[in-house]
């Protein structure tokens, strides 16, 4: 992150505490733009690498020259989190308080409970913010807001929750509006754009998995009436793995993409008639990939449409935890019942595809 420390509160660049009686804290300055290493790291966190480290040092922070009159945003420790909020500052003048959320996101964090009441308390009496502000005012991220008890932290530390908008691109509009959010402002949405991003880090945590369960089903491919060869291998065992691949790719892609029109409220659902898709392609498609005997016996036919249908089922279904259209309540419902369909789906279909290979 671009940071400037200071280490003089009153010093002609810095006058932001010369108004209280403590002026010997170290204040860490946030530039308003993205410099070529935060474009490479969230190019690199983007696609999955440095996920679970990509994060800020808790504390407060300064955007601009504020001083005891000045907003209070409160963020979560993920780097990506206080970047999206910081390039929306520019020509402002705003404390930032960054609370330990284990390099969590705002909206995850606080389902976890590490962006919660606690840790927000515990962050304003360790970062001593009453030397930094004379008011009692802090703006919370809306989705935040579940882990965040407002009467708790008022009770406990004398400071207000206020709820900011969901989005980082209003809050330059909700302060000049005197802290009063709109309708628009509080509007959750889920644009293709957001879901789109979301496919290389899942693409690059669930591929290495997927390439040697491709593998293992290119090895029983090189089964045939009891005779295990090299040729069956590059064959069948080829065609096999490319099935699973295609399977896997179109989930991973189509499910975020196509999310709200693919049919069936539970992601479960949406994901089954990906698969089925997918099942089609491969039934019409199957001789393509080098396998003139994948489809010889009506076993086959099963075995993929239930190795299809559970892969891709499974996969969409992980997108609940990125959505904004499922709830905590609404997630473990649907995977109580789901998974174990699943699990016997595509076990199921994988003992069959074995037993057709020795029929």
């Amino acid at each position: 992150m671009s940071l400037e420390n200071t280490k003089a509160c009153c010093s002609s660049k810095a006058n932001t505490c010369c108004n209280t009686t403590h002026t010997k804290h170290d204040i860490q300055y946030l530039t308003t733009h993205l410099n070529w290493k935060d474009r490479i790291g969230h190019l690199s966190v983007r696609c999955g690498i440095g996920r679970m480290n990509y994060i800020v040092e808790p504390g407060i922070y300064a955007i601009g020259q504020p001083d005891i009159d000045s907003p209070v945003l409160v963020s979560a420790n993920y780097k990506l989190s206080v970047d999206r909020l910081r390039i929306q500052l520019s020509g402002r003048n705003i404390w930032i308080l960054v609370l330990d959320t284990k390099g969590i996101n705002v909206w995850c964090a606080a389902g976890k409970g590490t962006f919660g009441t606690d840790e927000l308390i515990n962050r304003i009496n360790i970062s001593n913010l009453s030397d930094y502000v004379s008011h009692k005012n802090l703006i919370v991220p809306q989705l935040g807001a579940t882990g965040v008890s407002a009467y708790k932290v008022r009770k406990e530390s004398g400071y207000s929750v206020k709820y900011g908008p969901v989005r980082a691109e209003d809050i330059p509009e909700y302060l000049d509006n005197g802290m009063i959010a709109s309708k628009e402002m509080r509007k959750v949405d889920f644009p293709i754009s957001e879901r789109a991003v979301l496919i290389p880090a899942d693409l690059v945590l669930w591929g290495r998995n997927v390439v040697i369960a491709a593998v293992i089903f290119m090895l029983i491919g090189g089964f045939n009436n009891s005779i295990y060869s090299l040729h069956n291998i590059l064959t069948i065992g080829l065609g096999f793995g490319i099935q699973l691949l295609i399977t896997f790719a179109a989930a991973m892609v189509f499910g975020p993409l196509l999310l709200p029109w693919l049919p069936g409220r539970a992601f479960a659902v949406k994901g089954l008639w990906i698969g089925f898709i997918c099942f089609i392609f491969i039934m019409l498609f199957g001789y393509s990939f080098g396998s003139p005997y994948i489809y010889s016996y009506w076993l086959n036919f099963i075995s993929w449409l239930l190795i299809c249908s559970a892969l891709a089922s499974f996969v969409v279904m992980n997108f609940t935890g990125s959505s904004t259209f499922t709830s905590l309540s609404g997630v473990l419902k649907e995977m109580k019942y789901a998974v174990p369909i699943q699990v016997i789906s595509g076990i199921t279909g994988i003992i069959l595809l074995i037993i057709c290979r020795f029929v």
